[in-house]
């Protein structure tokens, strides 16, 4: 295998780049942080904080482990290990296809859409709370999404192609 040598980067750019991806990285474990501390607080003890986002991100749709991971929402195993979890604290349905037997499809029981619910309240809380205390107006939050979703594109297509 050979390397290519990098090209210089201007150093603003570097450090801009590096500060984001820490940024990313700390948000995201803060926000685990942040449902996990709302949950003690409701004495909702039963799963985790990425449980809660699973159950969160899967709506009102019926998926499979495999969907969950092509949109990019989970990484390989993590899925099912707690998918299946989900399922035996009774917050989600799974039934076998009956296309392809291999593939569960998934969806959220009426406890799963509860808690749901309770993560919903929480992000609209806090959606409200930081445009009460001038945190982020709703436009520099579309124009950071917008930055971030470029982020992404690039991100997935370095992992699409080989040089």
């Amino acid at each position: 295998m050979t390397f290519q040598t990098p090209l210089p980067v201007a150093p603003g750019l570097m450090a801009g780049y590096l500060d984001s991806l820490a940024l990313v990285e700390r948000l995201h474990r803060l926000l685990l942080d942040v449902i996990k501390d709302e949950f003690e607080r409701l004495n909702l003890l039963e799963i985790n904080p990425v449980q809660a986002l699973l159950l969160f991100n899967i709506g009102d749709n019926e998926v499979t482990a495999g969907e969950l991971k092509t949109r990019g929402y989970y990484q390989g195993s993590n899925v099912s290990y707690n998918l299946k979890k989900l399922v035996d604290a009774g917050y989600m349905h799974h039934q076998r296809s009956e296309i392809d037997r291999r593939s569960v499809r998934v969806r959220l029981t009426a406890k799963g859409r509860q808690m749901r619910a309770a993560v919903g309240e929480l992000f609209e809380r806090h959606a409200t709370g930081m445009e009460d205390q001038s945190v982020i107006t709703a436009e520099a939050m579309a124009d950071m999404n917008r930055t971030l979703r470029r982020m992404e594109r690039y991100w997935s297509e370095q992992i699409r192609y080989i040089y």
